[in-house]
């Protein structure tokens, strides 16, 4: 398919609020766009290559997340500054069943869920965010999807527990999928945006997605530019205008 991941996107009941503490934390940038979006940008030397952007949504959080970040660190001590940082800005310790493992989970101002990894070699060279994390029944089958989707080639296997892409520049976050049998329940607030390349014909490429296994989805609202559809797991994401 001839789309590329381009964004993050993150329903916000304070979009400034959420962007504050993400710039903060990975040292990133707040950018206000149209319509209260605010962007967080990367810089270019930390190779993520879309926006993590907050959107306002008066709806509150009530079920854990389907998608979340998982932030790198280089060190214990590094793992630790991470926390602490998160703490001062107003993220929270949460419990989600992890049990004692190495990694922290945290939650953003928002409640949304977050690990702070303990050192590990494969996201040495990530940048900030070690990696973008979707809750899947099948990851090897919505592995394949995204890779379609984005044209990043699956680069890990965990048994069937995880499956993860990279980017081919070989820069920036993996996009994994986790095994979890948790059933989805109402819209998630985090989701992927996609967009063909400039100059290329929109609703060509919708075709091709929903060929591909994705599914519209019914939102209800105002009509849009863009297409909202769901994948074959039922997680929506976005098909924007070309760019």
């Amino acid at each position: 398919m001839n789309t590329r991941l381009v964004n993050l996107v993150v329903d916000a009941a304070r979009p400034e609020v959420l962007a504050d503490f993400w710039a903060a934390l990975l040292g990133w940038t707040a950018v206000v766009e149209e319509l209260g979006e605010i962007d967080v940008r990367a810089p270019e030397t930390d190779g993520w290559g879309l926006d993590l952007v907050f959107v306002p949504v008066p709806d509150t959080k009530e079920v854990k997340n389907r998608i979340h970040l998982d932030l790198a660190s280089q060190t214990p001590e590094h793992q630790a500054e991470l926390v602490a940082r998160a703490l001062e800005l107003g993220g929270d310790r949460v419990d989600v069943g992890q049990g004692a493992v190495p990694w922290v989970v945290l939650a953003d101002p928002e409640g949304n869920e977050f690990c702070v990894l303990e050192p590990r070699e494969r996201y040495a060279g990530t940048g900030a965010v070690a990696s973008i994390v979707v809750d899947a029944r099948e990851p090897e089958q919505l592995a394949a999807f995204w890779a379609g989707l984005t044209g990043w080639p699956v680069e890990a296997r965990e048994g069937d527990v995880l499956v993860g892409l990279r980017a081919p520049s070989g820069r920036g976050p993996w996009l994994e999928f986790l095994r979890n049998e948790d059933v989805k329940r109402g819209k998630n607030r985090v989701h992927l945006d996609v967009a063909p390349p400039a100059g290329a014909d929109h609703a060509a490429a919708v075709k091709e997605v929903v060929a591909a296994g994705a599914a519209p989805a019914d939102l209800g609202g105002p009509a849009l530019p863009w297409r909202v559809l769901t994948d074959p797991e039922g997680n929506e994401f976005c098909v924007l205008t070309p760019r």
